[in-house]
């Protein structure tokens, strides 16, 4: 793994009267909970997830891709009715709370995410429930839906934005560190997934963290980072 990843983290802290370490003092002022509505970023909408309207969408890019369902605790689904039978289940949740990844410029849903474990008291946030069509992945619109959610949160006012992962999920690892997340360490035999043992890797970004990624974020998705065949000029990873 990269220097970033296995980098140690020193705790800020102060000491109380009896002379023990304890943590900074934190104001207490609580996050809102994430809009209920579309988010847009300038390549991806995020829009609620709703069957009607992504269903048809998202199956025609989802089927035949069942290995995008390998670490997912649902799928692959044999027909589009089961798939958008699952979205109804989960559509119009608060926690977590599902988008749709739509293309800015075809309308199409290519994708799904969402906020899940959202603790507005300590201004904690997760991303997760990700799944990228082989057309999403690596692409400008799949890093512009990370950058808005995480943009949304921070902008909020979190102060935590976190990303959870199958240890053995090599894409979603290395997708985690391309996006500027820090490692925190893997909770051994944290769940059982479709009858298997899943040890879980801990990744997030802090506040402290976002401005200098924000800034990295916008660079990267500028179009003069792009040539005239759409390939980048200067990774994401190499401005972070």
């Amino acid at each position: 793994m990269s220097e970033k990843l296995t980098a140690e983290y020193e705790p800020q802290s102060e000491l109380d009267a009896y002379g023990n370490p304890i943590g900074i003092l934190v104001h207490s002022n609580r996050a809102p909970d994430p809009p209920r509505g579309e988010i847009r970023g300038s390549h991806a909408i995020l829009q609620p997830l709703d069957a009607g309207k992504h269903a048809c969408d998202l199956w025609e890019v989802f089927v035949g891709a069942d290995h995008l369902w390998t670490y997912m605790p649902h799928g692959p689904f044999l027909a589009e009715s089961d798939y958008r039978e699952w979205i109804e289940s989960k559509q119009g949740g608060q926690d977590p709370y599902y988008y749709a990844i739509v293309d800015e410029q075809s309308g199409k849903a290519l994708g799904v995410a969402s906020y899940l474990r959202i603790d507005p008291g300590a201004r904690s946030i997760e991303v997760g429930w990700i799944t990228y069509s082989p057309q999403l992945q690596r692409s400008r619109i799949a890093t512009d839906a990370m950058f808005v959610m995480m943009r949304n949160a921070f902008d909020l006012g979190y102060r935590r934005y976190e990303w959870k992962c199958d240890v053995l999920n090599e894409s979603s690892m290395r997708a985690a560190e391309r996006l500027g997340m820090t490692y925190e360490g893997t909770f051994r035999q944290s769940a059982v997934v479709k009858g298997r043992n899943r040890d879980t890797a801990w990744f997030a970004i802090v506040d402290s963290d976002w401005p200098a990624m924000r800034a990295a974020f916008e660079q990267w998705l500028d179009p003069i980072n792009f040539d005239a065949q759409g390939n980048q000029v200067v990774s994401l990873g190499s401005l972070g």
